[in-house]
């Protein structure tokens, strides 16, 4: 050790050689990462646009309210009706789901059930479609319920998922003075973390409609041989809907057709739109009352 140069730890700090290199590699990378945000903005802006300005001709009251072909009034209430039963059929399931992950399961059900999640909602929707295909419509009559059944697996991870965190927010003191009381375990959770938590599973839940609400592969297989003039609320039998009608008319090649499958790219584009919108707000609201 002798002859060894000992640095004195009181010695101001100086720059290395490498200092003005990593200066340059630092700024470069925040450069490119602030070029590709500004790229995803302006391809959504683009996006938007050009259905606002090609779809905004065909909108009116007629065209809302009014049967095919001056209106698409049934593809917009069979819309609702497949979201609506896909979603009873998604949040109970996916609030579970985030209950027993929160309150119940060990680390490895933990990472296990996260792992699974994650590779469901990673899954192309048109490999749901065919399995709900498969299960419920091959040789058989096609159905609302077939199509509500494979948005329900869209949305299933997606409210799970959003729940979670949203009751991983609420305090420990709750569940600490509900322990100190003696309340049962499932009675502390439906009576103290579910109401305390209940505005952040809403908002999953309506980012996870959004999500799976333009959904057109699993439709396609399971609910698109339908009569488009009528009004129908059996999910029972194929309804219309949006994004199937939406590609029917952009194959069939009439300008007419065109404008009319715009009209309803604007109304869907809203709809998802503002809903994100809206539930992100509420998501960042239930948020900062966990929070505080």
């Amino acid at each position: 050790m002798s002859g060894q140069l000992i640095p004195d730890p009181t010695a101001p700090l100086t720059p290395s050689g490498n200092l003005r290199r990593r200066r340059i590699v630092s700024r470069a990378a925040e450069v490119a990462a602030s070029a590709a945000a500004v790229a995803a903005i302006a391809v959504l802006v683009i996006v938007i646009w050009t259905v606002v300005a090609r779809g905004a001709k065909a909108i009116d009251l007629d065209f809302i309210f009014t049967g095919y072909p001056t209106g698409v009034g049934p593809m917009l209430l069979g819309t609702i009706v497949i979201a609506l039963v896909a979603t009873a059929m998604a949040m109970p399931l996916g609030v579970l789901i985030a209950l027993f992950l929160t309150e119940y399961a060990g680390a490895r059900g933990t990472r296990l059930l996260k792992l699974t999640l994650d590779l469901l909602n990673g899954l192309p929707s048109i490999i749901l479609g065919l399995f709900v295909f498969a299960l419920l419509v091959d040789h058989k009559q096609q159905s609302a319920f077939s199509g509500a059944l494979a948005l329900a697996i869209i949305e299933l991870p997606l409210i799970a998922r959003g729940s979670q965190e949203v009751l991983q927010l609420v305090p420990k003191g709750l569940r600490e003075a509900s322990d100190a009381l003696g309340v049962a375990r499932w009675r502390s959770v439906l009576t103290v973390t579910l109401p305390t938590a209940i505005g952040g599973i809403v908002t999953a839940t309506v980012l996870a409609v959004a999500r799976a609400a333009g959904e057109t592969a699993p439709l396609i297989l399971t609910t698109s041989v339908f009569d488009p003039k009528a009004f129908s609320v059996n999910p029972f039998e194929a309804l219309p809907n949006v994004p199937t009608w939406i590609y029917k008319l952009s194959e069939e090649g009439n300008p007419e057709g065109f404008t009319e499958a715009w009209g309803m790219s604007l109304l869907l584009v809203s709809f998802i739109l503002f809903a994100s919108l809206g539930a992100r707000a509420l998501l960042a609201r239930s948020k900062r009352k966990l929070s505080s």
